[in-house]
């Protein structure tokens, strides 16, 4: 059995003596110095990996002003402050061995708009699509763009300054913060915003740290102003992080958030912001433009320019062909249409135009298409375009272009693209040289690399493919940074941007020269013993504090390389996980990630559980275990043989008695729903429920099982005997004594009731017979021509009966001749819990008997989406891909016969509308399917829209385990809930999974049909 994992990396005495303070001082929010917070936080979405002594979620700015008082006492002088937001930094902007202080759980609240002025006031927590949605009724938008928007929060932007599309016309993020509510070391809170010289001659008389700030920040900015002046480039993208150029703002008011804006969190906590928001244009069109090279798209961008788009973004070929293999390419793919004889595309242009005046913003389209008309073809130009309308469809366009900045860390092989030097800015007309030289650094060293940015701003992003396992290439990261440097240098730019300095700091004091030592009396100011984020953008000049530097913090490549290379493989889904944050994506309508979004704990998300299995494999590798082995052990040994040591270890457990780091690794497993959303939307493919179900399997090697694993586990088995007379366990499932028990002892708080009107009574009243390969040969050469078998599951099969009938009936009514696959265990509940032997036997078992049927050539369809995709996805662990039965998705087959389906669109069939509830497996991994309902609904002259939500909650039996109800319910909540008692929906909706059905059953007691259910209703209604 795999070892106790007791050896871990303590928290300091120093910093617990700091969070007992905290607790003893009344501190609201969260204090997390457990293993697993502490590792989950150690990431971001660069490549460096710092542990911290523990996570901060203070509640209130009075738990903020608590944290910056206590740091600053004597005795607490050594403990080090990070803040973080979202944590998509790409540079280890809030990354620290001291303690993560993260507003984002409980300060992330809209706190006030003014429609009238055009201004909103928020928390720091705040995501930034999050204020947008709060802004879109008043026809307003918070204008600074970036990829990561939908897990970016407002205190993140505002301290590394963010921007990114669009920053030509919008500028950065401090160009739009009016006032900032900040906390101090030493627990000051003040509101800062532009002040005349007779406030500011004011508050440099206070005798305490604000004071202090303002008479050092001004007598910088008085004393050495040509020198600011000619140091600081006249770039879009100016420098961020103690902008000294802009203290004075246009209008030569004093200014402290330009110091502020981009500080890195190295001064002072954000705590609130009042913002300027601007109006959402009226309209807006994108001209998508193809190129034969990438140089030439860059090159060509500078004519582009003229013709004063909003923006102009460029892709290479590398980036958009990982964007064609990912299903956010179904999305777009009809605005990048391919001719006969066109060349492959290489690069691409995006250049948007946005308007209040309709006839103006297609008069300036006109233009550009005119332009691009004519050079077509040329040397040196593009060969083709198109344009969207709309803000709808061209946000589809801007949603793959922000999803592949993600998607370059899914290449394929150890080598995958990493920022590092990824955000240089140079004077637009410099760009296509300075790129040219750049991938000449990358070429001499056979880098790959993806490239794509914002053109228009000089700023290309360039993330070079590097394997940081491999102890050579990692000392790449210097040799390649240093030469970057130098480039910037000689084409007048940066390198930082747009993604703020973090542990690229170290090249402040060579950029800065002389006015180096002016920010560090700036940090001395605000900051005079190196507490607040030490290492970044600039030191105080005191002993021992100093820069962090490129190659001399810790790797995550150094931890990973820990892990032999086949463990690694075994664990790819987990390995690959880059911080990239998109399972933190804040919107209630997307899948993606429900256990985060119903919890709000950074370890109940995919990168949480990535990273604490990466740093499980590399404990029990430091042991000396080889997992393999110890898979191959619990596969193999009887039940009882481990059982007394399995009894010990858990004992000792529940006493609490020895610690172990795979509890925290089990707790973290255990709050995933398996829906499998990662999956299809992590840009890596991080597939937790694959690495879950690894690791339960071994978990349960040392520790015993709850009763509710075997209790699930064995329902496809005991179902159908329990369903020859339903009524004791129906009437189990609903006694009240007997649902406390089930509750308390076994794990469950209910179970759906068995169908008393059985499948088998039903096939037999309709003549449909059990499909065999036997049987098959016998059929006649119509019967054959217009089969179709329906392979059972458990869930349908036996809790929604009629559900199959009804199945039945519609397709036998549209001529076919329907038959039923005998029913054998699936197994997904099986892979869900970690019972990995006989799951691969039930895989074994049923892929063998519907590969038989299979390979009579009827097509096979599934009832329930999750347990049917389980035959293309789990099975392939287990089964060879040419051995796999196909087994379709009812719409995916049933799409090939509309025609049989348009012989009912008649007058006598009125066109109604509804509205499809996907199931989360489906929209995540089959995602192009969705549609197919909609196609099957028009044949029969019906309107069927689908309707954005998130998860429901229930994903198989989660919703039924007594440690998930609470929190099933409240991802239900987050979405469902006020779609599912919208009067307007009443009789409209139907809903693709069988959780999803019988989830709304339970807490909203509707019955919401199956599609086909509901277009069997229809035809029944009107014939």
């Amino acid at each position: 059995m795999i070892p106790r994992l007791s050896q871990v990396e303590t928290t300091d005495a120093l910093y617990l003596d700091y969070i007992d303070a905290l607790k003893q001082n009344g501190f609201s929010g969260d204090l997390n110095p457990d293993y697993a917070n502490r590792i989950v936080l150690s990431t971001d979405n660069s490549i460096y990996q710092m542990l911290p002594q523990g996570v901060l979620y203070p509640r209130s700015t009075e738990d903020l002003v608590l944290i910056a008082k206590l740091a600053d006492e004597a005795r607490f002088a050594e403990v080090k402050l990070s803040a973080r937001g979202g944590g998509t930094g790409t540079n280890g902007q809030s990354l620290t061995d001291g303690l993560i202080v993260d507003v984002s759980k409980h300060m992330n609240q809209v706190l006030e708009i003014n429609a009238e002025e055009r201004w909103v006031r928020v928390q720091g927590g705040v995501v930034k699509d999050q204020l947008n949605r709060a802004l879109k009724p008043y026809g307003l938008f918070f204008a600074p763009e970036l990829s990561t928007s939908n897990r970016a929060t407002i205190g993140g932007m505002i301290n590394t300054d963010a921007s990114g599309q669009g920053s030509v016309m919008y500028g950065k993020t401090r160009d739009h913060v009016l006032e900032l509510n900040s906390v101090f070391l030493g627990g000051e809170v003040w509101s800062s915003g532009p002040i005349t010289d007779d406030e500011l001659a004011e508050i440099k008389k206070r005798d305490d740290k604000v004071g202090e700030v303002h008479r050092q920040v001004d007598a910088i900015f008085t004393e050495k102003k040509d020198l600011i002046d000619a140091k600081f480039p006249k770039l879009n993208r100016c420098l961020t992080g103690y902008d000294l150029a802009h203290i004075r703002d246009e209008q030569g008011l004093f200014n402290l958030n330009s110091v502020l804006c981009g500080g890195e969190g190295s001064l002072a906590f954000i705590v609130e912001a009042k913002l300027n928001v601007l109006p959402i244009p009226k309209y807006a069109a994108l001209v998508n433009i193809k190129y034969d090279s990438f140089e030439t798209s860059l090159r060509d961008a500078t004519d582009l320019m003229k013709f004063n788009p909003t923006s102009i973004e460029t892709i290479d070929s590398k980036v958009l062909n990982l964007a064609m293999g990912d299903i956010i390419w179904d999305t777009v793919s009809a605005y990048f249409p391919t001719e006969a004889g066109e060349p492959d595309i290489k690069g691409i242009n995006l250049v948007e135009y946005t308007s209040d005046d309709e006839a103006a913003l297609k008069a300036d389209v006109a233009k550009l298409e005119a332009h691009l008309k004519t050079v077509e073809g040329e040397t040196g130009k593009s060969f083709g375009f198109s344009v969207v309308y709309g803000a709808t469809e061209i946000n589809k366009v801007w949603a793959m272009r922000k999803k592949s900045v993600g998607l370059l860390g899914n290449a394929k092989g150890q080598e995958r693209p990493i920022p590092f030097v990824e955000d240089t800015a140079v004077p637009p007309e410099n760009l296509a040289d300075f790129i040219m030289e750049f991938r000449k650094v990358l070429d001499d060293r056979e880098l790959a690399y993806g490239m794509f940015g914002h053109v228009d701003a000089g700023v290309l992003h360039v993330r070079p493919a590097i394997d940081m396992k491999d102890e050579h290439q990692e000392s790449l990261i210097r040799e390649v940074t240093d030469q970057v440097v130098a480039l910037t240098v000689k084409y007048k730019g940066l390198l930082w941007g747009e993604h703020g300095k973090g542990v690229r700091s170290e090249y402040s004091p060579e950029f800065f020269g002389e006015l180096y030592p002016e920010l560090q009396k700036i940090k001395a100011a605000f900051d005079p013993r190196n507490q607040m984020n030490p290492g970044k953008i600039a030191t105080p000049a005191i002993g021992g504090a100093e820069l962090l530097k490129i190659d001399q913090v810790p790797t995550r490549g150094q931890f990973d390389r820990q892990i032999s290379a086949a463990v690694r493989e075994e664990y790819d889904s987990a390995m690959f996980c880059n911080g990239n944050g998109a399972c933190f994506n804040y919107d209630p309508n997307d899948a993606m990630c429900p256990s985060w979004k119903g919890t709000r704990q950074r370890i109940n998300s995919p990168k949480g559980r990535s990273s604490l299995i990466r740093e499980w494999l590399r404990l029990i590798e430091k042991t000396g275990t080889n997992l393999q082995t110890e898979s191959a052990k619990v596969k193999a040994r009887s039940f009882f043989t481990s059982l007394p040591s399995r009894i010990k270890n858990t004992l000792s457990k529940q006493k609490g008695e020895e610690y172990d780091f795979s509890h925290e690794v089990h707790e973290s497993m255990m709050a995933c729903l398996a829906c499998k959303s990662c999956v299809g939307q992590c840009p890596i493919k991080v597939n937790v429920p694959d690495f879950r179900a690894r690791f339960l399997e071994v978990y349960y090697g040392r520790y015993l099982r709850p009763a509710k694993d075997y209790m699930v586990g064995s329902l496809e088995y005991m179902i159908p005997w329990l369903a020859k007379f339903p009524a004791p366990y129906n009437w189990a499932m609903k006694n009240r004594a007997l649902k406390a028990v089930f509750r308390k002892h076994v794990g469950m708080v209910d179970s759906p009731a068995i169908c008393t009107n059985s499948l088998i009574s039903g096939m037999k009243a309709r003549g449909v017979q059990f499909a065999t390969p036997e049987l098959i040969k016998g059929l006649s050469i119509e019967e054959r021509d217009n089969a179709v078998i329906i392979v059972q599951d458990a869930f349908t099969s036996y809790f929604e009966s009629q559900l199959v009938l009804d199945l039945i009936d519609l397709l036998t009514g549209l001529g076919f001749y329907v038959l039923m696959a005998p029913f054998k265990p699936n197994g997904k509940p099986l892979h869900v819990h970690g019972f990995m032997k006989a799951f691969e036997k039930a895989a074994e078992s049923n892929g063998a008997m519907l590969k038989a049927l299979d390979e009579t050539g009827v097509p096979l369809i599934g009832v329930d989406p999750s347990m049917t995709l389980t035959y293309r996805q789990e099975y392939g662990y287990v089964i060879p891909e040419k051995e796999l039965p196909n087994v379709q998705l009812i719409q995916e087959w049933l799409v090939t016969h509309t025609d049989r389906l348009k012989t009912y669109n008649s007058p006598h069939l009125p066109s109604a509308e509804f509205k499809l509830l996907a199931h989360c497996t489906e929209k995540t991994s089959v995602a192009p399917s969705i549609r197919l309902w909609q196609e099957i609904y028009e044949a029969m002259g019906q309107k069927l829209s689908i309707q954005a939500v998130g998860c429901c909650g229930m994903s198989g039996t989660y919703g039924h385990e007594t440690q998930n109800a609470d929190t099933s319910r409240a991802i239900y909540q987050l979405s469902w809930a006020d779609v599912v008692n919208a009067p307007e929906n009443k009789n409209k909706l139907v809903a693709t999974g069988y959780s999803c059905r019988s989830q709304v059953k339970r807490i909203d007691e509707q019955v919401i049909p199956h599609p086909i259910q509901m277009l069997l209703a229809q035809l029944h209604t009107h014939h």
